[in-house]
């Protein structure tokens, strides 16, 4: 079986790259873009599986990104991460196309369980 591929976008440096060093370990290939610009470039660049993406971010927010890039890749499922006890931007992800989203801080096991369900999805 292939190796996953997974891109996190998110503005907090360690945050994110915590988070993929930890994917890494479960066997996921994680490739990083910290603003929403970088995501839509990477997207242009390869496919993903994934992507999980952060709703706040300066500039070109989740939202946003979402956006533009689900009538280009329909198929890809995105995670959104939410934060600030808000789940309105999730909603409103959903709307737009994310299959699910996480309040942060997440707990890693489940964002795996959500990866895993949404990946058998496809």
């Amino acid at each position: 079986m292939r190796e996953r591929t997974l891109l996190l976008v998110d503005d907090e440096v360690e945050f994110v790259q915590t988070l993929a060093e930890r994917l890494q370990l479960r066997g996921f290939q994680v490739y990083i873009a910290h603003d929403g610009d970088e995501a839509l470039i990477q997207l242009e660049k390869s496919r993903f599986d994934m992507v999980i993406l952060d709703v706040m971010m300066p500039g070109l927010g989740g939202l946003d990104v979402l956006k533009q890039m689900k009538p280009i890749y329909p198929e890809t499922p995105v995670i959104l991460l939410t934060g600030r006890g808000s789940t309105n931007d999730g909603i409103e992800g959903m709307r737009l196309g994310a299959r699910d989203y996480l309040m942060k801080p997440i707990n890693i096991d489940e964002l795996i369980k959500k990866i895993g369900e949404n990946l058998n999805a496809t």
